[in-house]
């Protein structure tokens, strides 16, 4: 490319990103979460818009939802009185397959974050290798302290509007924070009692109606694949690697697990009511404690603080105050600011690999660059879950069990891929290694190819 030709390029490529941006943040003001989840992608694939300006098209078209639907969710709780709560489902693109992703219970939820939400998806699913669009759901229904009847009675009332836009070959939600296999089963069996049909419109099941095992591993799991390849390829090992984790549910038992299948050492616990700290590392009955706790008693993470007389706990902490060699963060979105990354930086983390969506904001993000960090982002380091989501609806087609480690290689397999396509897209771009921009360029041109295929942009 000429020197004036590629000086055009460049030119046209910020303004299609200025504009892009621009019509986002003015039809959409107050939508903070997808704004910066949007200007984290469109922003950081200019290397590609400058090199191939048939994509520059696709930006505005690629920001918009396919549909978006929200709806009024009323149940009754124990006491007989009405509740009402409000229900979302942004199905935003399917240029590649039917919208897959998660639903969120919780009172946060908006319509910002499930765009958010989706927006990410679109890109994760498509680094996946497998045929899924993108699309997020949920409602600010908050499920802790409900019995099971009122969490039964909501998840009724939620599926009965929600089945009416889903399908097995159209959208396919899972779970998400506030949703697990309790959930899942209830709006099951609501849909299945509605259009009479079993199908596998959900993913996420119960093992013996449908579900894939290591569905409820798979994100901590395949964010520590992803995490021992990048270390690797760094000429480093896992094994004896200090770890802080955030979060306490799903994610972060798994990614502790995993983490000591590999002889790494991870070191804290979280939830919103502060961080432990176990100096020398959690043992394996220490996790089941963990686990214990939050999936059976439902109760908070201080409560690990009785099993033990090494733990420290800190009331209101987060873990990234503690020296380590990697930071994991798998709690929920913006828990890691610019101050804390600098934390991070300065206690010697050399790599940060997301096991939630979106959980370092874009300043934070700007500090990995500068200090040298090995930053895994969300959209290919917790790709795990919807990878397996994605094996769950192949079993449901095929109407086959997978046994425990065919699922494991598959999707071992699927984060190697991952890996390589960051890599390879990273370099072709002139920057190598860069796993942010090669997951935004690699799964943004596969899906943009497609829109461009089908004409959904000229």
């Amino acid at each position: 490319m000429s020197g004036s030709s590629q000086s055009n390029n460049e030119a046209l490529a910020d303004k299609a990103i200025a504009e892009c941006l621009e019509q986002v943040k003015q039809r959409d003001p107050n939508q903070s979460e997808f704004f910066q989840a949007a200007e984290e992608v469109i922003s950081s694939i200019r290397p590609v818009l400058v090199k191939h300006p048939k994509y520059l098209k696709v930006l505005k078209a690629v920001c918009e939802p396919e549909r978006v639907i929200q709806f009024r969710v009323s149940w009754m709780d124990d006491k007989g009185q009405m509740q009402h709560n409000r229900g979302f489902r942004v199905q935003f693109n399917s240029a590649i397959g039917p919208y897959k992703g998660g639903l969120r219970f919780h009172p946060s939820v908006n319509l910002s974050i499930i765009k958010f939400l989706g927006f990410e998806q679109i890109f994760k699913n498509a680094l996946t290798t497998l045929a899924m669009g993108g699309g997020k759901g949920g409602s600010d229904f908050n499920p802790k302290g409900k019995s099971d009847s009122e969490v039964m009675a909501f998840c009724k009332s939620f599926m009965t509007e929600l089945s009416k836009h889903i399908g097995p070959n159209t959208d396919v939600p899972a779970g998400d924070i506030g949703v697990g296999g309790r959930e899942i089963g209830f709006m099951f069996g609501q849909y299945r009692r509605l259009r009479n049909e079993f199908t596998g419109v959900l993913t996420g099941k119960g093992g013996n109606w449908g579900g894939s095992l290591i569905r409820p591993e798979a994100t901590g799991y395949g964010l520590v694949y992803l995490t021992k390849l990048a270390v690797e390829h760094a000429g480093k090992s896992l094994k004896g690697a200090k770890c802080l984790v955030s979060g306490s549910g799903n994610v972060a038992q798994y990614t502790i697990e995993k983490l000591l299948d590999f002889g790494a050492v991870p070191v804290t616990c979280s939830d919103s009511s502060g961080t432990i700290y176990e100096p020398e590392g959690f043992s394996r009955e220490q996790l089941k404690i963990i686990m214990d706790i939050k999936n059976n008693k439902r109760g908070r993470i201080s409560e690990y603080a009785n099993h033990s007389k090494t733990c420290t706990y800190t009331a209101g902490g987060k873990p990234w105050t503690y020296k380590a060699d990697i930071a994991l963060p798998c709690a929920t979105q913006n828990e890691i600011n610019a101050d804390e990354a600098k934390v991070l930086a300065g206690n010697g983390i050399y790599l940060v690999g997301e096991g939630a969506n979106m959980p370092s904001t874009t300043p934070a993000i700007h500090v990995y660059g500068e200090n040298k960090m090995i930053y895994l982002p969300a959209k290919a380091a917790n790709a795990g879950g919807v990878a397996v989501s994605g094996l769950e609806m192949a079993q449901n087609s095929s109407m086959l069990n997978w046994t425990r480690e065919e699922v494991d290689n598959k999707l071992q397999g699927i984060m190697k891929a991952i890996f390589d396509t960051c890599q390879s897209a990273s370099k072709a771009m002139g920057d190598e290694g860069n796993y942010q921009l090669g997951a935004n360029v690699g799964g943004f041109m596969k899906v943009a190819d497609a829109m461009i295929d089908q004409g959904m942009v000229f």
